[in-house]
């Protein structure tokens, strides 16, 4: 059972139980028209590591001068920089047992391996951590704890970690390997949820990093599992917990668990599993809302956005929808 710690005011809580009942209508409420940018097929495949078009400007080359160095990064915390005090970064797609990178061609453009052809300088990192590992073209990258390391051609000086988070599976890599920073109480099973403000739409729930979440109608509410797996999981990642869930403006009488099909635990608001959506890159996107006519943002009420009576008056009309592929893969084929 999911233990929860409540960081909510009591009039926030007594709004969460108004509105309950408010969004009871959720599966007939009208769509929300899902902005063009989360459409089309003009973008790479974010979850499978694709550089989208416009996503990178001047790819930094790779560089095979390889020092490793602990560093404090500003909103980040400690972090692996390398020998210019560029911030590094590990790849979700990847894996470290075995070691293997799965970013290459396009994806490798925006996020350049850290290359070497020669022993590796530490400062702050355990020497036995690291290691390296043969890529699809032969050279060797760095890894450390077996993850392979990347620095993010957007970053443009010693400090900048603009990486962080991007598209749910990208994060600076701390001493051992991990996820650095606020992903790392993620990475140990902790999930935060608060109520926040999105631009145009009023209040949604994000995540710990900031990131909008979200509804699958298709699952129902009351789910008793979700139907997004496979391909559709990379694209829609669910926001999974091994029970320890942190709620802030959310009623914890909203919240609940399934088991997915993997035995993994996904978190549900108001009877709903929630997700990310892999082209969101930063807090405050929301382009996976209207994907399809099936994919909404949640608020904090466990309803879709706009299905609240309470808010939904005070939230601005969408822009007209992409006639072309949804949020699929980049090849065109299916679609979430």
């Amino acid at each position: 059972m999911l233990r929860t710690r409540i960081a909510v005011s009591v009039a926030a809580a007594a709004a969460g139980l108004a509105v309950l009942t408010a969004c009871s209508g959720v599966e007939t409420a009208q769509p929300v028209v899902a902005p063009a940018a989360a459409g089309g097929n003009g973008g790479g495949q974010v979850g499978n590591g694709q550089a989208g078009n416009g996503q990178v400007g001047n790819a930094a080359p790779a560089s095979n001068e390889s020092k490793l160095v602990v560093a404090d990064v500003n909103g980040v915390g400690q972090v692996i920089t390398d020998q210019n005090g560029m911030t590094l970064y590990r790849f979700d797609k990847d894996t470290a047992k075995p070691p293997k990178s799965n970013c290459d061609g396009d994806c490798a453009k925006a996020w350049p391996p850290v290359l070497s052809t020669g022993d590796v300088e530490v400062q702050g990192v355990d020497k036995n951590l690291v290691g390296k590992v043969t890529r699809s073209d032969g050279t060797e990258q760095v890894t450390v704890g077996g993850w392979a390391l990347y620095r993010y051609a957007k970053d443009t000086k010693a400090g900048d970690a603009t990486g962080q988070g991007v598209g749910g599976a990208w994060y600076a890599a701390n001493a051992k390997g991990g996820k650095a920073g606020q992903a790392a109480s993620t990475e140990a099973g902790t999930v935060k949820l608060s109520a926040s403000e999105i631009e145009g739409l009023g209040k949604a729930i994000v995540d710990q990093d900031g990131m909008t979440l979200y509804l699958f109608q298709k699952d129902g509410k009351k789910a008793k599992t979700s139907t997004c797996n496979g391909d559709c999981a990379k694209t829609w990642p669910p926001v999974l917990s091994n029970g320890k869930v942190e709620l802030q403006g959310i009623d914890s009488k909203l919240l609940g668990s399934i088991k997915r099909a993997d035995g993994t635990e996904q978190v549900t608001i108001g009877g709903w599993p929630v997700y990310k959506f892999a082209k969101d890159l930063k807090p405050g996107d929301a382009n996976g809302n209207g994907v399809n006519g099936t994919w909404f943002v949640i608020e904090p009420a466990g309803c879709k956005v706009g299905a609240n009576p309470a808010t939904a008056a005070n939230q601005a009309p969408a822009p007209a929808a992409d006639s072309g592929a949804g949020a699929g893969d980049s090849s065109g084929g299916t679609t979430y």
